[in-house]
């Protein structure tokens, strides 16, 4: 009975467990199974970062990337970094619009952004063309603006024709692959974006590219392709999309000095400040007197050097070089150096503006351009002021005339044929009284004794010449 009475008990322990379990997985089911059917039909488009709750407070900074790529974009994005990290910024948004640029500039840029310890995210509001897409690849996340694109990164040169250097051109792929490698996007896409002769055939991405052909990407197609995580209209709204706040956003804008700077470095604009930088401090030594050509050649000089200063391109040794350099060439004008002073100054002038420009090649051609032109109107202005002209501190010009306070000695025709005698002995020269004169003769070249007999033969200026007279 005992034992019987065990057995049911355990049946009835039994029984009791299995309908706790079947309660407690009924429970679970109830709990997770809706959870997991949402998570499945979310999985066409990418998910939000953003967690659920309150959003990441904390400063937002927005750093445009609006301009051509070179160092005076690196030098602001520098500081924009710098001030982020001041203020405690919660994350970085790079407002991206470029063509492109300098692929030096762009890894650099690059770097700085990898290394950033916060995190950074690219929105792309217009073109990330060539460097910018690399620039975008860098960021953690990439939100596009509608209508927005990415890619077409192929290396050109400074003149715009394609670069077929096989080793630049891997070079630069790499790059771009690494990149997209790096925040987990297909690399086979933003190597597609470099090279021409490649092809890419990626049916599940929605890219297909052909021989001969350059991958660039709208929004939707980015989106496709996993090289955008969202599209937005506005850099705030990504940021709230990748779960931050909004109330603390801090637009960084250039300042006045990386405006002008910005002007002072195009191209034509530095051509033309050295053009007048040349001419002007030439014109001004070679023509003294007029001050303003000097004036302004220093200050063409002086803006030429500040842009550069400030996009960073030219650091303190520049000025260094370009102040040597003129004090060097003023020098050669009152110290005789047989040119050696010139010489080197000029060396040095065109040093420091080679230096301080963001490209070699840019510079020579720049400075070519300029003192092609320059030597022209320097020309010109010393020809129409020659009688103002330094040179003619060299050349005696005056003459002593009766106007200028000069009497000249009158010439004694009037004694040719006349006799008188000598009063000191004449070796050939000496003093003879005649027409109860005395007078300083000289004879042919003969010796004539003291109180000799002599006629005068003829007269050159205020020299009398005379001979023995026999009668």
């Amino acid at each position: 009975m005992i034992e019987t009475s065990l057995n049911r008990s355990e049946g009835y322990v039994v029984t009791g467990l299995r309908k706790i379990a079947l309660a407690a997985c009924a429970l679970f089911l109830l709990l997770f199974v809706p959870l997991g059917a949402v998570t499945v039909q979310a999985a066409g488009t990418p998910a939000s970062p953003a967690a659920s709750g309150e959003p990441n407070q904390g400063p937002v900074f927005i750093l445009p990337v609006d301009q051509e790529i070179e160092r005076g974009l690196e030098s602001f994005l520098k500081r924009g970094f710098q001030e982020a990290d001041k203020y405690g910024a919660k994350l970085i948004v790079l407002e991206i619009d470029t063509p492109g640029g300098l692929v030096d500039s762009a890894e650099q840029i690059g770097a700085m952004i990898r290394e950033s310890e916060i995190p950074t995210l690219a929105f792309i509001k217009g073109d990330a063309a060539s460097a910018g897409s690399y620039i975008a690849l860098n960021a953690k996340r990439i939100v596009m603006k509608p209508g927005s694109m990415i890619g077409s990164a192929s290396l050109v040169d400074g003149s715009g024709r394609s670069v077929d250097n096989a080793k630049l051109i891997s070079f630069w792929k790499s790059k771009m692959a690494g990149a997209a490698a790096l925040n987990g996007r297909d690399p086979d896409i933003a190597a597609g974006m470099t090279d021409i002769n490649m092809v890419v055939d990626k049916p599940e991405l929605g890219v297909h590219k052909s021989k001969g052909e350059i991958i660039a990407l709208t929004s939707d197609q980015a989106l496709k392709a996993g090289y955008a995580d969202a599209v937005k209209d506005s850099p705030e709204a990504a940021a709230s999309w990748m779960g931050y706040s909004t109330n603390d956003i801090f637009h960084v804008q250039h300042t006045s000095a990386e405006k002008l700077s910005q002007f002072l470095t195009h191209p034509v604009v530095m051509t033309v400040l050295l053009f007048i930088g040349i001419a002007g401090v030439v014109i001004e030594l070679l023509v003294p007197g007029f001050g303003i050509p000097g004036i302004v050649g220093t200050l063409a000089f002086v803006l030429y050097f500040f842009g550069n200063y400030v996009a960073g391109f030219a650091g303190a040794e520049t000025w260094l070089l370009f102040i040597v350099g003129l004090v060097l060439m003023v020098l050669e004008l009152f110290v005789p150096s047989f040119g050696i002073l010139g010489v080197l100054g000029s060396i040095s002038l065109i040093a420091g503006v080679v230096r301080a420009a963001y490209s070699f090649t840019h510079a020579l051609f720049s400075l070519g351009i300029a003192f092609a032109a320059a030597v022209v109107v320097i020309i010109i202005v010393a020809v129409a002021f020659k009688d103002r002209g330094i040179w003619n501190r060299f050349i005696l010009s005056d003459s002593l005339s009766k106007e200028q306070g000069f009497i000249p000695t009158p010439e004694k025709l009037d004694l040719v044929g006349l006799r008188g005698v000598s009063i000191t002995p004449l070796r050939p020269a000496g003093t003879a009284l005649i027409a109860d004169e005395r007078f300083d003769v000289v004879t042919e070249g003969g010796f004539i004794g003291v109180n000799t007999p002599v006629s005068v033969i003829k007269v050159e200026g205020g020299r009398i010449v005379v001979k023995e007279s026999r009668e």
